[in-house]
Parts: C-alpha cells; sequence; structure tokens
C-alpha cells in the first residue's frame, strides 16, 4: 500500500479492498459514511493509473453507492479528488443528505447542505472509528468486495 493510503489509517480503517482499489473509512466525517476510495498504484496522477483500475472504477464505485444508499439514504453523492497534501491518486467520497443521519453509535449532520460539503464541521470518529468502520463493512457484500 502506498503512504496516502497509510496515512488514512490502512489498515485500521479498511471498509472493502479490490484488485487496484481500497475503501477506507474517513476518520473525520464530514456526513456519516465519508469513505476514502484510494488506488493501491504509486501513480499520483488519475492519467497515469493502469488501464485495469479505470475500468475496476465502475464496479468499486456501484459498491460503495448501494452500501452508502441502504447506510445513509443519500439525497446526492461528492467524489472529491483532492490530493493536494497526499499524493497519490484517491477521492474523499462524501454522501450528501438533508438534516442528519445515525450509524454506528454516531450522528453526523450534513453542515453544508445544500451547499459544498463543510469539512471543517468533521464529525472526529476516535474511539467511535471501529463501530462505523465495522457498521459500514457490514453493507459491503459482507465485509470485502
Amino acid at each position: 500500500m502506498n503512504a496516502t493510503i497509510a496515512k488514512f489509517g490502512y489498515p485500521a480503517t479498511l471498509i472493502a479492498e479490490f484488485d487496484h482499489w481500497v475503501v477506507l473509512l474517513r476518520a473525520a466525517q464530514p456526513t456519516l459514511g465519508s469513505l476514502i476510495l484510494a488506488a493501491k498504484s504509486d501513480a499520483t496522477a488519475f492519467g497515469d493509473l493502469p488501464v485495469a483500475a479505470h475500468t475496476e472504477l465502475k464496479t468499486v464505485t456501484a459498491t460503495i453507492e448501494a452500501a452508502l444508499s441502504q447506510a445513509v439514504d443519500y439525497a446526492k453523492i461528492n467524489y472529491l479528488m483532492l490530493m493536494m497534501v497526499d499524493p497519490h491518486v484517491h477521492f474523499h467520497v462524501i454522501p450528501r443528505y438533508e438534516g442528519e443521519r445515525t450509524g454506528g453509535g454516531v450522528t453526523v449532520p450534513d453542515a453544508g447542505w445544500p451547499g459544498q460539503p463543510d469539512l471543517g464541521k468533521a464529525v472526529k470518529l476516535d474511539g467511535a472509528l471501529d463501530d462505523v468502520r465495522d457498521w459500514l463493512r457490514g453493507l459491503f457484500d459482507g465485509g470485502m468486495a
């Protein structure tokens, strides 16, 4: 795994693993169910990923969207490829909804709804990280895709 994946807490935050991608729980939740979708590659540009990684992205995003739909019944979903500090290819996946959602023992409002996600008001999971991770992992085809 590359340094970006490690920085986002792998393996403790692992939700699902695919051939070219990992889905990680985001430790700071701007909305409940916020994830990191990270390429296993050392590529630092999206276009530098192998063709197989781009092809697999269809399956990965469909899996994410099905699981998060069950988890938080989102109205929209944002895939943010920020890559300003962490150089390897990754997305911040932010499910969007009006109001708040509860799961894994945590309640998180969407403070930015209906505008841009308010990353500065993210709820830090701290002691609840394992509970939220396990709750979401259970919605990803039994844990590992």
